[in-house]
């Protein structure tokens, strides 16, 4: 990961996995301390995510940046969240249809688990809890929007993301 602003609250890229399996650069605001040491899992009340960080997280804005990426054609506004290289790794056979179309910022997998850092906070292991049961089932519902897909269906996640 690169970090583009020095400041507490700045702009940072990551490596994610999107169409294709192709990697791609996800854009976005920079919500925990810069010397934190990168763990895969955030929880709720977590130290590293600053007091700004928190408020933006909240609303989902330290995302807006990714409408970049959108005006840059590697995302769109609706669809599976792309993942990190070694998660998108492990979808096999059928699991790849996800692949199959540009990743989203918003979609239902994400409305699902809009709050995954308090879920994720009640559970002894967390990791594992992610793995195992969060992950697959975000596959789950990401196939079956896929499958499903239709324009009213999209404006109908952007409108929960937006005024929820």
């Amino acid at each position: 990961m690169a970090t583009i602003s020095t400041h507490k609250i700045g702009l940072y890229w990551q490596e994610r996995v999107g169409y294709d399996g192709k990697v791609f650069t996800i854009f976005k605001i920079r919500t925990m301390k810069a010397d934190s040491n990168e763990s895969r899992i955030t929880m709720m009340n977590d130290p590293r995510i600053t007091g700004t960080g928190r408020f933006l997280r909240k609303y989902k804005l330290d995302e807006i940046p990714q409408l970049w990426n959108v005006f840059l054609g590697s995302m769109s506004l609706v669809g599976p969240r792309p993942d990190v290289p070694g998660y998108a790794d492990k979808l096999k056979g059928e699991d790849r249809l996800i692949l199959s179309v540009k990743p989203g910022i918003t979609g239902p997998a994400t409305l699902k688990y809009k709050n995954e850092d308090e879920l994720l906070s009640r559970t002894s292991e967390p990791e594992k809890y992610n793995d195992e049961v969060i992950w697959k089932d975000k596959v789950r519902i990401n196939k079956e929007y896929i499958r499903n897909w239709s324009l009213k269906g999209d404006l109908i996640y952007l409108k929960r993301t937006i005024f929820n």
